[in-house]
């Protein structure tokens, strides 16, 4: 599959294929760190029994067998490593990570900043070279395209060097899954350069970086609005002559919040569903939300583990 599979993807299907090519392949031994609630232990199991990942449960014992047995799920098959709290529980999570007795990273109960703050650590983290960032790979029922947005859940207000990161993480990504050379758009409010919109000219700057080699494998433009970035008659209108404009496929928002609100549109108007994992650092970590229904938590298991594959094999496993 190369770019056919990123329109058949949304026919409604939910994740569905996305999650069958996951398991095509080998589960993969995941640390789950503090699963202490309804929705992350259950996820965590589901994704087990869908064969998708191998958990490691990693978090207070008797609260885990107490939760285990309100739900009426067996966890006994499973290892389960006994730490005090939450912070722990990231903590030995990360340790089974660097130790190589896990090859994917689950967000449980715990915040975000909590877990990612015990893999960012100086020295005892998963810090590689590359800047920590998120993707939500979106199903939009309404929209052709599989959208990647990203950043929006880490970085707060990203400098122009973090973005060049944060950007080359997300075509990593897409390039990953297989499905090919992405079109990627770097939003702001407006589509042409405009100094008192200090996006505009880190988006064009962006642009010049991906020209000049600094950033591969993906193909760029911007500055560009949402409409013109992913409707080709809005691109049109606007006299936008681009191969990005109107087919992007990689939405790189100008801060935190503008992305977490665009994504959070798309999820609770448009109906949309949002994996999301974190890259950069040694292995993909599985970030999910408490919003999150059973489907979403899936795929979000599905993208980390054919990301951590292809990555394996150094080669794209959906081609």
């Amino acid at each position: 599959m190369a770019a056919a599979a990123v329109s058949e993807l949304h026919a409604h299907q939910k994740y569905e294929r996305l999650i069958a090519a996951a398991q095509n392949l080998e589960a993969l031994p995941t640390a789950v760190a503090h699963p202490c609630d309804d929705t992350s232990l259950a996820g965590a199991i589901e994704a087990a029994e869908a064969g998708l990942i191998v958990p490691i449960l990693v978090g207070p014992r008797g609260r885990l067998q107490a939760l285990a047995t309100t739900l009426g799920l067996g966890i006994s098959r499973f290892e389960l490593i006994d730490v005090p709290h939450s912070r722990a529980a990231a903590e030995k999570a990360v340790e089974l990570v660097r130790a190589g007795r896990a090859e994917l990273l689950m967000k449980g109960s715990l915040h975000s900043d909590e877990l990612l703050g015990a893999v960012t650590k100086k020295d005892i983290g998963l810090r590689t070279g590359r800047r920590i960032s998120h993707v939500f790979v979106m199903d939009v029922p309404t929209h052709p395209q599989t959208l990647f947005i990203t950043d929006a859940a880490v970085n707060i207000a990203p400098d122009l060097v973090a973005k060049r990161d944060i950007v080359q993480n997300a075509i990593d990504l897409f390039v990953g899954l297989g499905l090919g050379k992405p079109k990627v758009a770097i939003l702001s409010a407006v589509e042409t350069v405009t100094p008192a919109i200090p996006s505009t000219i880190e988006a064009a700057a962006l642009c010049k970086m991906a020209d000049r080699g600094q950033i591969t494998g993906g193909e760029l433009d911007g500055p560009l609005a949402f409409d013109n970035a992913i409707s080709s008659d809005a691109a049109r209108i606007k006299g936008i002559k681009s191969a990005v404009a109107g087919q992007a496929q990689i939405l790189v928002v100008p801060d935190l919040e503008a992305g977490n609100m665009l994504a959070k549109n798309l999820t609770f108007i448009s109906h949309a569903d949002a994996a999301g994992i974190v890259l950069g650092a040694r292995v993909p970590v599985i970030l999910t939300s408490r919003a999150d229904n059973v489907r979403t938590r899936m795929a979000s298991c599905a993208v980390a583990m054919l990301f951590a594959h292809s990555r394996r094999a150094n080669a794209p496993i959906w081609a």
